[in-house]
């Protein structure tokens, strides 16, 4: 297995465990430690290819950054920044192309401002004087948006760009524990939030592969799907109300179980990602902390009898908290398993009763379709073991793969049980002849990261060989015609990881027209100055 020194890799670690310290990428401070040769090593061996220099990121004072085009009001200067490092920091997300730029202290697309608002109000005082100067506001979270969704990527006429850094909110406001819910600032990130719910006895149990980085408003923003989450796919399920600030007034939606009173104020706010306004804090489900465990992995011969596998499990209503199929290159690669078979991870959690007496009913299932049982149990050498501590540790080790020389970015959809055998090897194999034909080489793994009764969530790795210099045109190549296989057959251009700015073109394809008119029209009367993250989403 190649491994990432010094990631979280146990999800206890993740809840007490903040954002590192970093210059560049997940983790990488200034200077970047040095990649030990038998890592190096062991890239080629998982990988087959490898190249022959190592990378350091370009140090915060050697690299490229325009200066402000905007000066700070003196009404203001509390809340805001024009420090280089800081703007350099607020320029990017997480994706391939971010790393990239990043590294190479490439920074010319960096907002003029950030601000730091403490408040509602504060942010209220924000988005006036952004409407007044003409000036795109761009809220920030983690900044672990991997389709541009942060970027200050700005067309247009405006005077320069502020982003606005949630950080500071991130406090459990209140928590009812008669109806389980909790009020959570947006700035939060999973291990703050979860940090204070533990105190109350209670979890979120939302847990994307971003936890330990990115925030609640940034799930909200962007339809975030977490973990542990079989029952409970994406964050809209757990919300009972929002409130944003939008440049028109305070957006605050009445806190209900449920309502059927109209459309939902909250799902025009869920998905918008930042083009209506800043969420500033939710009322969430929350439940009790798991205090029953049981966790089992499954080999078999392909991905495919995986997923019948799981379909099966699905429709005799069992439902493990956590279900994660692998295909045998991406179990390989993780080092889950030593030989190329399909993977699929069980996990199941209770607060009140032992889960031993539903494994066994899903590990009989499992049999019956073929599945050959792996292991039992949490051990850290378990294939389950392995494959968590891969998943939790993977940011981390993007970052060495990137100085590396290797092209490593992923891609994800959604797809009915119907078209999904055809559906992955279609994709699956586009994607490969781009890789070969871009990179001369490389691999395209599948996981399933999400099921549903009537589909499921395919994920997909690519590996390749980068060249120095030419990498953005090489991962741009292979981009396009993956998000062309998916729309064609029959997929949606994202399942998780949002529209942003990367998947605007193929977004636009997949809506109706006439939602498409609607939605513009939202916008221009909540946000008739046009400043709220212009360029993402529509």
């Amino acid at each position: 297995m190649i491994s990432a020194t010094g990631a979280a890799a146990e999800e206890g670690q993740l809840e007490e465990s903040g954002a590192n310290e970093r210059w560049w990428g997940w983790a990488t401070p200034s200077p970047a430690p040095p990649i030990a040769d038998d890592v190096r090593r062991a890239i080629r061996e998982r990988l087959g290819f490898g190249a022959d220099w190592v990378e350091d990121p370009v140090p915060p004072e050697r690299a490229t950054i325009a200066p402000s085009r905007v000066a700070i009001p003196r009404a203001l200067a509390e809340l805001l920044s024009d420090d280089p490092r800081d703007r350099a920091l607020h320029t990017y997300g997480q994706s391939y192309r971010d790393l990239v730029r990043s590294l190479r202290g490439s920074f010319e697309t960096a907002p003029d401002l950030v601000a730091r608002p403490r408040t509602e109000s504060d942010v209220e005082r924000l988005l006036a004087w952004c409407s007044e100067e003409r000036l795109a506001a761009i809220p920030f979270g983690g900044g672990t948006s991997v389709v541009g969704g942060v970027e200050p990527r700005v067309e247009g006429d405006y005077r320069g760009v502020v982003t606005i850094d949630l950080s500071r909110l991130a406090r459990v406001r209140a928590v009812d524990r008669e109806s389980l819910a909790a009020c959570i600032e947006a700035g939060a990130t999973g291990p703050k939030l979860e940090q204070q719910l533990r105190a109350h006895g209670l979890t979120l149990r939302f847990y994307p592969q971003s936890f330990e980085r990115s925030t609640l408003g940034g799930w909200l923003a962007t339809r975030a799907a977490g973990h542990f989450a079989t029952f409970q796919q994406h964050i809209d399920e757990l919300v009972e109300s929002i409130t944003a600030v939008t440049p028109a007034g305070l957006w605050q939606s009445r806190r209900l179980p449920g309502s059927g009173a109209g459309p939902s104020p909250d799902r025009w706010l869920l998905g918008s990602e930042g083009t209506l306004g800043v969420i500033t804090h939710a009322w969430l489900r929350v439940r009790p902390r798991p205090r029953y465990r049981a966790r089992a992995s499954v080999a078999f011969g392909d991905l495919h009898a995986a997923a019948s596998a799981v379909r099966s499990l699905l429709r005799a209503e069992l439902e493990p908290a956590n279900l994660r199929a692998l295909d045998a290159d991406e179990a390989y690669v993780t080092g889950a398993l030593d030989e190329r078979r399909a993977l699929l991870v069980i996990g199941l959690e209770s607060a009140v009763e032992q889960q031993e007496g539903e494994l066994e009913q899903i590990l009989d299932v499992c049999r019956a379709s073929g599945g050959e049982i792996v292991d039992r149990g949490a051990q850290s050498g378990s294939a389950e073991g392995v494959w968590r501590s891969a998943f939790t540790a993977a940011p981390y080790l993007r970052d060495l793969l990137v100085r590396a020389g290797v092209l490593c970015e992923t891609f994800e959809t959604a797809i009915t049980w119907e078209r999904f055998g055809e559906f992955v090897e279609r994709v699956r194999q586009t994607t490969r002849r781009a890789v070969e034909e871009v990179c001369g080489a490389g691999l395209v793994s599948c996981r399933i990261t999400h099921f549903y009764p009537d589909g499921c969530a395919p994920y997909f790795t690519v590996l390749a060989p980068a060249r120095q210099g030419d990498e953005l045109r090489q991962w741009d190549e292979i981009k396009v015609a993956a998000s062309e296989a998916i729309l064609a057959a029959g997929g949606t251009i994202t399942h998780h990881h949002a529209v942003g700015r990367d998947h605007r073109e193929w977004y636009r394809r997949q809506r109706p027209v006439p939602f498409a008119t609607a939605l513009a029209a939202a916008k221009a009367s909540i946000d008739p100055a046009g400043i709220m993250n212009p360029g993402a989403l529509l």
